[in-house]
């Protein structure tokens, strides 16, 4: 059964050579998708020049700086994070959380944590391939192609959920829980202007501006009447002029 949603972690060594990755050196990733669902695998630079060309337009392919994992830290925080909340949904595979895992996505990409590295069509689905800052990790995401409308309760499902924190855990640092808080909350808030921005139904606005100004246009219309009026009492100016001119003529004449 193929995951809607996956998390394929870097490896630590090239997958061609086995020479493990040197921190801050780069490494070529490679991500295709087969009958057993996404296969991703890291080689080290000489090593993937050396590939034979690949003919698969349906792979994925980028390069990235190999950044050695810290040791691991003790938990300082029991609170829900972004970043914890959309790990554990992508391990719980329930697609009635498929708008969430999205925004939840696109939050750690606001945030910097996540790195859109391709975005692949089949069948008619969009799926978004992140890579994770600092971990390499890939992660594999549906876009379920959301709208302006839906976005306001997405967002009050994730703010839900974020805030189901166990009140019975140890003491938390505030300052961090603070700094989180404000980060998840800046990355949330900023997607209704993205979708906004990438939204290609013209808004009622923009028609308003396209639209002509009838004002503008009555007064150019009277101007121009201004203009002819103008105009035509030149000419029957000049005519009066003509025919004083002729009748000065005609009295030189005579005398």
């Amino acid at each position: 059964m193929t995951q809607d949603w996956e998390i394929k972690p870097r490896a630590e060594s090239c997958a061609t050579c086995q020479a493990p990755f040197v921190d801050k050196h780069p490494y070529q990733s490679c991500l295709a998708f087969g009958e057993q669902g996404y296969a991703r695998q890291d080689y080290c630079e000489p090593c993937w020049d050396g590939r034979p060309p690949d003919p698969d337009a349906s792979r994925s392919a980028w390069r990235g700086i190999f950044r050695s994992p810290p040791p691991p830290e003790e938990e300082a925080l029991k609170k829900e994070t972004a970043e914890s909340l959309l790990r554990k949904l992508i391990e719980e595979q329930n697609p009635a959380r498929e708008r969430v895992i999205f925004i939840l996505a696109v939050m750690l990409e606001r945030k910097k944590l996540l790195i859109e590295r391709d975005v692949q069509l089949q069948s008619g689905a969009t799926t978004r391939v992140y890579e994770h800052k600092h971990s390499g990790e890939t992660f594999v995401i549906q876009d379920p192609h959301l709208n302006l409308n839906e976005l306001g309760d997405v967002q009050q499902e994730v703010v839900e959920l974020l805030g189901r924190g166990d009140k019975q855990d140890a003491p938390t640092d505030g300052d961090a829980a603070d700094a989180d808080d404000q980060a998840d909350a800046a990355a949330l808030a900023a997607i209704p202007e993205a979708a906004g921005d990438d939204d290609e139904t013209p808004s009622d606005d923009a028609e308003t501006d396209a639209a002509p100004d009838e004002d503008a246009l009555d007064e150019a219309d009277d101007d121009s009447d201004a203009s002819d009026d103008s105009d035509a009492a030149e000419d029957e100016f000049d005519e009066d002029d003509d025919e004083d001119d002729d009748d000065d003529d005609e009295d030189e004449d005579e005398s």
